[in-house]
C-alpha cells in the first residue's frame, strides 16, 4: 500500500472523488487512456487508504473545456460536495483537468484548504 502522511482518518471518513474530464469530444473518442483513468485513479485512492465503496467518479464534464467552470455541471457538483464537507480527497490525472482558469482554480484551492480536502494525482498528494 502506497500511503501519504498527509492522509488522516478525517480524510478517510469522507469520500474520494475521482474527477475525469477530457477536453474535447474527439479526445473522448480517440484518447483511449481516458477509459482507463477512473480505474487507475480508483486504484490510487485504494493505495492511499480509501475503501472501494468510498470512491465516487464524476465524469459528467466529458468533452468540455476547463477554460471556464460555469458550464461544467461536474465541476459544480465537486465544489458543492467539498463545500458540504463530504470530500476527503479529489483525484484527477492532472490539476489542469480541474481548471485552466485561475478564477475557478484559486477558490477551489481555498475551499479545499478550509474544508481539509486533499488534491492528488497518480504521483502525489
Amino acid at each position: 500500500m502506497t500511503t501519504s502522511e498527509l492522509v488522516t482518518p478525517q480524510h478517510l471518513a469522507r469520500k474520494a472523488i475521482i474527477y475525469i474530464r477530457p477536453s474535447t469530444p474527439p479526445q473522448v473518442l480517440t484518447n483511449h487512456e481516458s477509459l482507463y483513468l477512473p480505474c487507475a485513479l480508483r486504484q490510487r485512492a485504494l493505495q492511499l487508504g480509501w475503501r472501494d465503496d468510498d470512491s465516487d467518479v464524476i465524469d459528467t464534464d466529458l468533452g468540455l473545456t476547463a477554460v471556464e467552470a460555469s458550464h461544467r455541471a461536474g465541476f459544480k457538483e465537486l465544489v458543492t460536495r467539498v463545500t458540504l464537507g463530504q470530500v476527503g480527497i479529489i483525484l484527477s490525472i492532472a490539476v489542469t483537468r480541474l481548471s485552466r482558469n485561475l478564477t475557478d482554480w484559486y477558490p477551489l484551492l481555498d475551499l479545499c484548504g478550509f474544508k481539509s480536502c486533499l488534491i492528488a494525482n497518480r504521483d502525489g498528494v
